[in-house]
């Protein structure tokens, strides 16, 4: 089998390598993996940029879909489409940026029946979570007409779906973003407006003029909390990620005089019935052909170049790995 593997003895390396399939780690499917995609997470493993990887050597990829071969798992046979996406794949066991992998039957779903495993990845852990944080707000009533939604780091994976599922649904999107020059892809994406991120990312007042019924944020630090500070009266903030800053400098305020509602959202350990209904969801609710628009592929060397990009924000939308090529 061929994979991104990833070394650290001691000096870090990341590189294609050809590894026996024996050293699969366990597990009671083994998949033929088809497309894998690269997300935030991934290029921090790839670049060793953050402590991702906490088991080594490891072999790269949050995300996987393809085809099972082998199972010892009644859930599942020989020939079922699947998807994998995070439960610590790729961080403290072996991942799917490779041909091979082998994963545990309850970390898995079925592939909707009608969509192809390359669509899977173009959604991958970022459309899954963009996915999670629309069926929170929902579950936390805020609907269309309760007025605007803010998806800030809308250019990237989590932003671009969100805007793409939150639009069609019938909200109005305002999109958050430091590429200004993506103003039209987000337009085209369903955003009603586009404003600079620097509007959001910087120390702020603990209560702001309201605006946002909710929030879809992949920012964090002072983005989430001046996000928090202008949320309306019983609005609710989805938090999912942290590209500005694991940190909150923010107060009680906005929770305890305008009722709003702070939500994380984890995409990582999401257990399987919320899985399966947001796949679901994702193959009614989200435009194939939009997901198309801002998705490109590449192979496992191409992988390891987008990692520091990626991190850079200098990636839009989706990028799909054909494992294969």
């Amino acid at each position: 089998m061929k994979a991104i593997y990833l070394t650290k003895d001691p000096e870090f390396h990341a590189r294609i390598e050809e590894i026996d399939e024996a050293r699969l780690p366990e597990g009671d499917v083994l998949l033929k993996v088809d497309f894998s995609s690269i997300n935030y997470k991934d290029g921090l493993a790839i670049t060793n940029q953050s402590p991702v990887v906490r088991v080594w050597p490891m072999v790269a990829g949050i995300d996987g879909a393809g085809t099972v071969e082998q199972s010892t798992n009644p859930r599942f046979q020989a020939g079922d489409r699947v998807i994998l996406t995070s439960w610590g794949v790729g961080e403290v066991h072996w991942g799917c940026l490779a041909t091979k992998a082998r994963l545990k039957a309850d970390w898995l779903v079925k592939l909707p029946s009608d969509m192809m495993p390359r669509e899977a990845m173009a959604i991958g852990t970022a459309g899954f979570t963009a996915m999670l944080c629309t069926m929170k707000l929902e579950d936390l009533g805020v609907k269309p007409e309760s007025g605007e939604i803010l998806v800030t780091g809308a250019a990237g994976g989590v932003g671009s779906v969100a805007i793409a599922i939150l639009s069609r649904l019938g909200y109005r999107v305002v999109a958050s973003t430091g590429r200004l020059g993506e103003t039209e892809y987000l337009q085209r994406l369903g955003a009603s407006e586009v404003i600079d991120r620097k509007a959001l990312s910087e120390p702020g007042k603990p209560l702001q003029k309201e605006r946002w019924a909710g929030v879809v944020d992949s920012v964090g630090s002072h983005t989430l909390a001046n996000a928090c500070a202008q949320t309306k009266a019983e609005g609710v903030v989805t938090a999912c990620g942290l590209a500005q800053g694991m940190d909150l400098p923010s107060s009680v305020a906005p929770f305890i005089l305008r009722g709003v509602t702070l939500a994380g959202i984890n995409s990582v350990t999401a257990p399987r019935p919320i899985r399966e209904r947001a796949w679901e969801r994702l193959a009614k609710d989200l435009d194939r052909d939009l997901l198309a628009s801002i998705t490109e592929e590449t192979d496992l060397a191409g992988a390891i170049a987008a990692a520091p990009e990626i991190l850079a924000g200098k990636v839009r939308g989706r990028l799909v790995v054909d494992v294969n090529r």
